[in-house]
């Protein structure tokens, strides 16, 4: 919680810097990539310290596990920020023998935190909860989490352009099938022309809140445990199935704004699917007036 505390106050600082500085960087404003990490590591730190407070076997480990998580996220917000201070990218950048090293810490503390965030999962996997729906939405949103960040790692694979030495001082990217730094959405930054991996990394990881919040509000319109745990079920699978499918697309080259028949027919599919499973699911729930 100290971690979401630093992130919190960073939030209106870079808030501020998108306001004051015009500097843009691949065509989106300098300050806006510490603002949008400081943004998800408050959500992320948030949503971690409350599952700790689950655990009912290995809680010592836990708090340590949690810790380690903190000290990586600070380490890669130090990072990006400084690289925002010498108007230059963080992620992906190896044109100097400095920036590299910079780039190769950052990648140790995704793979630090998507370490420990798995022992997380192992001990609550391993706990037990008086509720049934929520537990499981606990354990399958951190399994999906760590799916998503998982995805990540897909965009520090070279592009054609950075193997062949065409494009050189970068390896990796964000964008699939178009080059980097073209028209993007407005709040997200995500690609309006191309693929774009960060849209199921961010789909992915956001299950560590979704699928709980979705728990809990059950609670308050489904009386019967079983149909509630049957409709998380559903839902962890759904989710599962848009993860599959933005990675699909992005893969392919397209935007998430501008799908194609085949992705419009693939959610179709899915979306049905999981209306017919929620139905059955709740066939002999009990409603809450």
């Amino acid at each position: 919680m100290t971690f979401v505390v630093l992130m919190l106050a960073l939030i209106p600082l870079t808030a501020v810097g998108m306001l004051v500085d015009d500097h843009v960087l691949m065509g989106s404003p300098i300050w806006f990539k510490p603002f949008k990490f400081a943004v998800s590591f408050a959500l992320y730190g948030t949503t971690l310290a409350w599952m700790l407070t689950k655990l009912t076997r290995g809680r010592r480990t836990g708090w340590w596990a949690g810790t380690v998580i903190a000290v990586a996220g600070i380490v890669e917000m130090l990072i990006i920020v400084g690289q925002v201070v010498r108007g230059t990218r963080s992620h992906f950048n190896v044109t100097t023998p400095f920036d590299a090293t910079l780039f190769s810490i950052m990648g140790l503390t995704i793979v630090v935190l998507w370490s420990f965030t798995s022992l997380i999962a192992v001990l609550v996997a391993l706990s037990r909860f008086d509720d049934l729906a929520t537990g499981w939405a606990i354990r399958l949103g951190l399994l999906l989490a760590l799916i998503g960040l998982g995805l990540g790692f897909l965009m520090l694979l070279p592009t054609p352009d950075q193997a062949s030495g065409v494009v050189k001082g970068v390896v990796g990217s964000h964008s699939a099938g178009i080059a980097e730094g073209g028209p993007s959405m407005a709040l997200t930054g995500w690609s309006t022309t191309g693929g774009d991996l960060r849209v199921p990394h961010f789909v992915g990881m956001h299950a560590l809140q979704l699928l709980p919040l979705i728990a809990v509000a059950l609670g308050f319109v489904v009386r019967d445990t079983r149909t509630r745990l049957r409709l998380v079920l559903v839902t962890a699978a759904g989710y599962a199935g848009v993860i599959a499918l933005t990675t699909w697309q992005a893969l392919r080259g397209q935007s998430l704004v501008h799908p194609d028949a085949l992705t419009l027919g693939a959610l179709a599919v899915l979306g049905v699917g999981v209306a017919v499973a929620a139905l059955v699911s709740t066939r002999s729930a009990t409603v809450a007036a």
